[in-house]
C-alpha cells in the first residue's frame, strides 16, 4: 500500500574528493540523506571514490544519482564552459555510464541525473546546454528523472521531452527574486546559520516557497532538498535539516517510487 503521508527527499553531493584528497564526510552523510548525488570524475571524483561511495550508498538503501558536470577538475566544475551541444551531450552520457558501472558492482543502478555547479546554473537558463543534458538522459535511459530547479529551462525541456523532472530546493543557498540561485561570487549566496537553513528547508518542503534576498516570497515547489556536503559542519547541518523536516510531519524518503 502506498503511503499518503507527505514526504520529502534529502540529498547531498558526495564523492567529490579526488585521489588522496577527501572532501566532506561521505560515510556520515550517507547515514542522514536519502539520495546521493555522486560525482562522476569530470568535476570531482575518481574510479575508486565512485566505487566506495556507490557501495556505501547501496548498503544503506540510499538512492544513487549521477552528478554530472563540466570537464573541469581544476575549477571544481564551477566555471562556465561554452560547449558544442553534441560534445556536452556525450560528456554527460559518458559520466552516467561510468557511474552505472560502479552502481552495478554494488548491486544497484543509477536512479536519476543531477547537473553540478556551473552546468546546473547554465542549464537552468540556456536552452542549448539544457537540451544537451536532456539528450544525454534520453539516449541513456528515458526512465531516469532529472533533478533540477523548478521552473528552470532544464526542468521545462525535460518535461517536454517526456522525462520526469524533479524540483530541487537548496536549504543553504540564497535565492534571487526570479527564483534563481544567487551566484557564489555575490553576497548572500550562502546561508550559514543552522536555524535559518532548517527553517528554509521546512518552508520549501511543506509550503513550496522560499524567501529571496530582497525579502520577497518566491514559489519553490520541490520534492527534494539539497544540503551541500562540502560546507563546514555539513553533517551536523544535514542532521538538523532532517530533524526539522521530520518535526514538520514530513517523511524523509527518496523521491523515487
Amino acid at each position: 500500500m502506498t503511503s499518503t503521508e507527505p514526504s520529502i527527499d534529502l540529498n547531498a553531493d558526495l564523492g567529490e574528493g579526488f585521489g588522496a584528497w577527501r572532501l566532506g564526510d561521505d560515510e556520515a552523510l550517507l547515514d542522514v540523506v536519502t539520495s546521493a548525488n555522486v560525482a562522476c570524475g569530470f568535476h570531482a571524483g575518481d574510479p575508486s571514490t565512485m566505487h566506495r561511495v556507490c557501495r556505501a550508498a547501496a548498503a544503506r538503501g540510499v538512492a544513487i544519482g549521477a552528478q554530472v558536470g563540466y570537464r573541469d577538475l581544476a575549477g571544481f566544475g564551477r566555471r562556465r564552459i561554452d560547449y558544442e551541444p553534441g560534445e556536452l551531450r556525450d560528456d554527460v552520457l559518458y559520466q552516467i555510464g561510468a557511474l552505472e558501472a560502479f552502481c552495478r558492482a554494488a548491486g544497484d543502478r543509477v536512479r536519476y541525473v543531477k547537473p553540478h555547479g556551473a552546468l546546473y546554473n547554465t542549464a537552468a537558463t540556456d536552452p542549448a546546454q539544457a537540451g544537451a543534458v536532456v539528450a544525454a538522459v534520453l539516449a541513456y535511459d528515458p526512465r531516469l528523472p532529472v533533478l533540477c530547479q523548478p521552473g528552470s529551462v532544464l526542468f521545462e525541456r525535460a518535461v517536454a521531452a517526456g522525462l520526469t523532472a524533479v524540483g530541487e530546493g537548496f536549504a543553504d543557498r540564497g535565492y534571487r527574486p526570479d527564483g534563481r540561485l544567487v551566484p557564489r561570487s555575490q553576497p548572500g549566496a550562502l546561508v550559514h546559520e543552522p536555524a535559518a537553513v532548517v527553517e528554509r528547508a521546512t518552508r520549501m518542503a511543506a509550503g513550496g516557497e522560499v524567501v529571496a534576498t530582497d525579502g520577497q516570497v518566491v514559489a519553490c515547489p520541490v520534492r527534494s532538498i539539497c544540503v551541500h556536503g562540502d560546507t563546514p559542519g555539513a553533517v551536523e547541518l544535514a542532521r538538523a535539516v532532517r530533524a526539522g523536516l521530520e518535526a514538520a510531519a514530513l517523511r524523509v524518503r527518496p523521491f523515487l517510487p
